[in-house]
């Protein structure tokens, strides 16, 4: 079977993309992304051609930014190029040269992809008008944007996978590391990753194709090119059918994972009880759950926790209330018989001045104040309610989070009592302690919001009209 055949089975059993969308092509001018724009040319695939410039490797990358026009002109598609100042975003943002290509060319794919037809076509003519050897498009852009935003081709093959794939493997990366590049994640699409580097090269020298080469691919200083190199060749001295294999065990990989994240799933479904921004995990059921680390991980990730913390969670279970692990967005309490995954909260304090009745928004949702005649007033049947002794209020009052060494006089009670104390009384976690606002008059504390109010402001008999505060919780 020939490669093109092989290209289109690819494309259908994978469900890359249809016949009728506009492609955008990842060009660099190399071999692989040459042989991609001839086969979709071939197969009869609308596409535009989007090239590169990082500017890193002086005139060889004017060179090939100049082939890629050339490219442009002989298949008569659009061509779309922008040129990166890399070096310097590198060192801006402390990364390296290649993390920073690989961030500004995904960056600036995603912006293309997401655009209007009218500011395709403005880009174009701004390159046409800048470059004289641009050369228009044959066919009208705006009819095939429509589907340009979902599919941005990139010419990986075989062998960059399995590359990939042992890279992540010494790095130590988890089954989606080892299982390496899919043919299809978001809009990015990989059409070529069932092909060896051996049939992309005999397809190129079969049709007479043209590429540059690029010179760093022969420097061993970047980990891609050690691998490809050096290690895989030395490996094949010893096992001459490594490279089959690992292709082999891509595919096994790839089923793994569907499979592992069934078990995960069924596992957080068993496990997870969500309750507005917190996540709540009985301690119980999750000592019992195996493989308890690799479980833990995989519910903790995606609060930005690091797999080594994952580790620390055993002995979390065991430790008393109150002791947590933390990320850079969130914490993991352990609160009696519940771990408890929660936001870490803006600590900065926020004072709200309430001059008259009436209904005002705060962090925790609305609070609504209103003046009443005694005889009208309610016992309130929630916590969510404060009747209080209006004859005793004075105006302005003000609405804040508490802080370590508020105390009030709770209600039925006469001596007071640190709001501190008060919340381990009542049994209150870490995270619920940081949401509690109180209302406070004169440096008083006249209700601990949705909690009790204080016993100095309660309706009497002699009370002739009563402050009626209503919660609305919003956020918790």
């Amino acid at each position: 079977m020939n490669l093109l055949q092989c290209f289109r089975e690819f494309i259908s059993k994978e469900d890359l993309f249809s016949p009728k969308d506009t492609l955008l092509l990842a060009v660099s001018g190399g071999i692989d992304s040459v042989v991609l724009c001839e086969l979709c040319e071939q197969a009869g695939y609308h596409f535009i051609i989007a090239h590169c410039n990082f500017q890193l490797r002086g005139q060889e990358s004017e060179r090939d930014e100049l082939f890629v026009r050339g490219l442009a002109e002989k298949y008569k598609k659009t061509i779309l190029v922008r040129k990166f100042e890399t070096a310097q975003y590198a060192a801006s943002n402390k990364v390296s040269i290649q993390v920073a290509a690989r961030e500004l060319r995904y960056a600036w794919f995603d912006e293309i992809v997401n655009r209007e037809a009218s500011d395709v076509n403005r880009e174009t003519s701004d390159i046409r008008h800048q470059t004289s050897d641009f050369q228009p498009p044959t066919s009208d852009l705006s009819s095939h944007v429509s589907r340009l935003s979902s599919h941005v081709l990139t010419a990986h093959h075989l062998d960059d996978n399995i590359e990939t794939m042992l890279m992540n493997f010494f790095k130590g990366s988890g089954i989606a590391g080892i299982r390496g590049m899919l043919p299809k994640q978001g809009k990015i699409v990989r059409p070529l990753l069932f092909a060896k580097k051996e049939a992309i090269q005999q397809f190129a020298d079969v049709h007479k194709l043209a590429w540059v080469e690029d010179s760093s691919n022969q420097s061993d200083k970047y980990t891609r090119n050690y691998f490809r190199n050096q290690l895989i060749p030395l490996v094949k001295n010893s096992y001459p059918e490594a490279t089959q294999n690992l292709a082999g065990n891509l595919q096994r990989f790839r089923d793994i994972e569907v499979l592992y994240h069934q078990a995960i799933d069924l596992h957080k479904k068993k496990l997870l009880q969500y309750k507005g921004k917190e996540v709540h995990i009985p301690v119980l059921k999750l000592q019992k759950t195996a493989p308890l680390i690799s479980v833990v991980y995989e519910i903790i990730k995606e609060y930005n926790f690091t797999p080594d913390q994952s580790d620390e969670v055993p002995a979390l279970l065991e430790s008393e209330t109150g002791r947590y692990i933390q990320s850079a967005t969130h914490r993991i309490i352990k609160n009696r018989q519940w771990l408890i995954i929660a936001p870490v909260e803006n600590k900065e304090a926020f004072n709200i001045l309430i001059e008259m009745p009436g209904k005002l928004e705060f962090e925790m949702g609305n609070l609504e104040l209103a003046l009443v005649p005694a005889l009208q007033a309610k016992i309130p049947t929630t916590a969510a309610m404060a009747f209080l002794d209006a004859g005793k209020i004075k105006f302005p009052l003000l609405l804040r989070k508490w802080k370590t060494g508020d105390y009030f006089y709770p209600l039925g009670m006469r001596k007071k009592k640190k709001l501190s104390r008060f919340f381990i009384d009542q049994k209150l976690s870490k995270t619920d302690k940081e949401k509690v606002w109180v209302l406070e008059m004169d440096k008083k504390i006249i209700w601990i919001v949705g909690h009790r109010i204080d016993d100095r402001f309660k309706i009497t008999d002699s009370t002739k009209q009563v402050l009626q505060i209503k919660s609305e919780a919003v956020n918790i």
